[in-house]
């Protein structure tokens, strides 16, 4: 099942002693952070991880805090574990917590960490099953602290996000976007209490289209978005159609097929068609995806693709970490792309259906030279380094390790 499973930690203990300890990279309201995978010859030193910045952002919050996932999943003596320490100090210090979980996810889920989770003082635990909504799931993975701040990136509320997985996600402090999260979870918030009821779920009101320019937020499904959050669906085809010379593109997977709920895989072209119609007028496209990518299903689409003038396609195998084996991780999944060196999208979506069209997910655009060029300056440091290989079209490839979907 390709829909996200990301895990990451990162040799952290020195952070979780001095959060600032590394210099941040930053553009006015937004943070870059990174979780590069132990056990790897990877680095970025000047971005911090997300353990401590989840740390401080529970540390700092006032009055409430706002949690959407996928799944939870904790490990004695991990970087988790230390965040759910502060998270739970929050609490007991009067904090309101709302955690909202995918339905889905309760499998993913450790059970021990739910349990930790519900006996957190003044946290509220809810389970939305979001296929009642769209057929989707809530994939998504983000955090609120007090309405004005908050965090989107592909970690998953995982320990293994936080250091065995290649993840990038975003400190947000912007209030426009900030904002724009909030609404996001309040819809949702809504709908789980309408389920709950047996009440039908309300449409968000319509609003006028959101302005494409600066730094905004986009989501899906679109029809569940509330008043100024554009359609990711929409968006993202746009961004390609605009490229005019290069786009840089890091993926756990990639592939035109739909992963519906009766685990079959319907044609589903919108981005493919996007991204082959920019190869065609000669934009250089460079995709990166994870070695979890090349099942027999999904493989023959990425080898069309990458035999067309333009495209190259990398495929990254990350070493087994120093313990040994670790299902569920060891692999790179963020969801990046830059574009002309101009635009920069860190997001929650692998590119395949099932996530923009009837999936929660986020994703924010920004329109800033500073955060496209680190952005690719992280696409480029895996895509030049020991793990990643072009794709050869006229090989065969193992399917994925058992227990890494």
């Amino acid at each position: 099942m390709s829909l996200s499973i990301k895990l990451r930690i990162a040799g952290l203990t020195g952070l979780l002693l001095s959060p600032l300890a590394q210099a941040d990279f930053s553009i006015p309201g937004f943070e870059l952070v990174h979780t590069v995978p132990v056990d790897t010859a990877l680095s970025t030193d000047d971005l911090r991880q997300p353990g401590p910045v989840w740390i401080e952002l529970f540390d700092g919050a006032k009055s409430r805090i706002d949690i959407g996932q996928f799944y939870a999943a904790d490990h004695p003596g991990s970087v988790m574990n230390k965040v759910l320490d502060h998270l739970e100090a929050a609490g007991k210090r009067g904090v309101k917590i709302r955690f909202l979980l995918e339905e889905k996810g309760i499998k993913l889920s450790d059970a021990a960490t739910l349990e930790r989770l519900r006996a957190i003082p003044n946290l509220t635990l809810r389970v939305l099953p979001y296929g009642q909504l769209s057929g989707g799931i809530i994939h998504a993975k983000y955090l609120l602290v007090d309405g004005k701040q908050a965090f989107v990136g592909s970690q998953n509320f995982d320990w293994r996000a936080l250091e065995h997985i290649h993840e990038t996600g975003l400190r947000i402090t912007d209030e426009t976007v900030a904002g724009q999260v909030q609404a996001i979870f309040e819809q949702d918030w809504q709908a789980q209490a309408a389920l709950a009821g047996k009440h039908p779920v309300p449409l968000p009101a319509s609003g006028q289209a959101p302005a494409r320019t600066g730094n905004y937020l986009v989501a899906s499904p679109q029809r569940y978005n509330p008043p100024g959050v554009g359609d990711s669906q929409l968006e993202l085809p746009r961004l390609l159609g605009e490229a005019k010379k290069e786009v840089r593109v890091q993926l756990l997977d990639y592939a035109p097929l739909s992963y519906g709920p009766d685990r079959t895989r319907p044609y589903y072209a919108v981005i493919d068609n996007a991204v082959r119609a920019a190869a065609a007028r000669g934009v250089s496209i460079k995709l990166m995806v994870s070695n979890w990518n090349t099942d027999p299903l999904e493989l023959p689409y990425l080898k069309s693709l990458a035999v067309l003038p333009n495209v190259e396609i990398k495929i990254v195998t990350l070493p087994e970490a120093k313990q040994g084996f670790i299902p569920y991780a060891r692999v790179i999944h963020s969801k990046t792309m830059e574009v002309d060196g101009q635009v920069a999208w860190v997001g929650t979506s692998n590119w395949l259906g099932g996530y923009l069209d009837n999936s929660r997910n986020l994703e924010v655009v920004m329109r800033s030279e500073a955060m496209a060029k680190r952005v690719g300056q992280l696409h480029e440091q895996l895509w030049d380094g020991p793990y990643a290989k072009a794709l050869d079209v006229s090989a065969d490839y193992a399917p994925p390790h058992p227990g890494t979907r």
